[in-house]
């Protein structure tokens, strides 16, 4: 398993990140536990969850993730094996449950977030602490036009690097990084850790996929590049239509049908369902599966740390990993980017 560095911090983490936002729901904490075992059996060290998980968010389920991780933890004692990354959920109604309705990034909130998640995972620190969205007005999770008039209160970026600071400094937390940020967020992050001695980000996590991208054409690669700020992609499978089980079966067992369309309409959007038909046919044509075309492509992508993956059984995370030995000819890389110019970010 190849690692790369996080940031500018001493962190060695696989270029593989274990996704956990299916533990506590899709899977059991049997599931989860197996997955853990085998995802380091694998060499991957690097493992991602948040407090609001599992996914489809919901009051009677929220924090099992992070609990099944942490019980693995104390049976296992592995604690030092493993980069392990959390996320504290930013203001958002619809998940009034996690923190209260006055959810945000102020000193009072992200103590208690990370005390709470160090809890549910049963350790005393976390090594990367992620902001899941920002505090500020700022188009994630579908939508893709910034509006001005969508603006609404928000704790400053400075005062949320103080609070964070004082968590460093205690020793809760090594390391921060952002999460679905814009390049104007990212610099800005980083100008206010340099110029008021605050903790620098060490890594973005945001979606990454062949129907988004986004993160190389809105000159966040540039941004990341010259400050020294890892990419962590995200749904690298489009909730699974890039694998193309959704275009052979369209009543195939997975996020996309088990759970209400309305909760992640993005990936049912006919250009979508287009262009990864087309990638399907492209994959294979020259003898791979769409997923292992659609894998390959993220982890071959200079400008990405590491890709999170996510995987319902043993046998789809066994070959997520191995995708990573999958090597895309020049000809596959031109068609793609041939599909990506008639289909352009339709995913995101």
């Amino acid at each position: 398993m190849q690692r790369t560095q996080l940031g500018r911090t001493g962190l060695s983490v696989s270029k593989v990140c274990l996704g956990t936002m299916t533990f506590g729901e899709q899977n059991s904490e049997a599931d989860a536990h197996a997955q853990l075992d085998v995802a380091l059996e694998r060499g991957i060290n690097f493992i991602d969850t948040a407090e609001m998980y599992p996914v489809m968010p919901r009051a009677e389920t929220q924090g099992a993730t992070e609990r099944f991780i942490g019980s693995w933890l104390k049976k296992t004692g592995r604690r030092a094996e493993v980069v392990l990354a959390t996320k504290a959920a930013g203001p958002n109604p619809n998940v009034h449950w996690v923190r209260g309705p006055q959810r945000n990034f102020d000193r009072a909130n992200l103590r208690q977030a990370v005390e709470d998640s160090l809890r549910r995972l049963q350790t005393d620190y976390i090594d990367l602490y992620q902001l899941h969205w920002p505090s500020r007005n700022l188009p994630i999770f579908g939508a893709n036009q910034f509006n001005p008039r969508a603006e609404r209160d928000a704790v400053p970026i400075e005062e949320t690097l103080a609070a964070l600071g004082e968590l460093v400094e205690e020793g809760k937390i090594r390391h921060i990084g952002v999460s679905n940020e814009s390049a104007w967020g990212v610099c800005e992050f980083v100008k206010l850790s340099e110029t008021k001695g605050l903790p620098r980000i060490a890594s973005i996590q945001n979606l990454y996929n062949l129907t988004a991208r986004a993160f190389e054409t809105s000159l966040l690669d540039e941004a990341c590049f010259r400050e020294d700020v890892s990419l962590l992609a995200y749904s690298p499978l489009a909730f699974g239509q890039l694998t193309a089980k959704y275009l052979d079966d369209p009543k195939a067992h997975g996020r996309l049908t088990i759970f209400p369309a309305a909760w992640s309409p993005r990936y049912l959007r006919p250009a979508v369902l287009a262009a990864c038909a087309e990638y399907a046919a492209l994959a294979r044509a020259h003898g791979m599966t769409p997923a292992q075309m659609a894998l390959a492509w993220v982890y071959s992508r200079w400008f990405v740390g590491s890709t999170i993956i996510g995987a319902t059984t043993l046998t789809q995370l066994n070959e997520n990993i191995d995708a990573l030995e999958v090597k895309l000819p020049d000809e596959v890389v031109a068609r793609i980017d041939e599909i990506h110019a008639r289909f352009t970010n339709p995913g995101q």
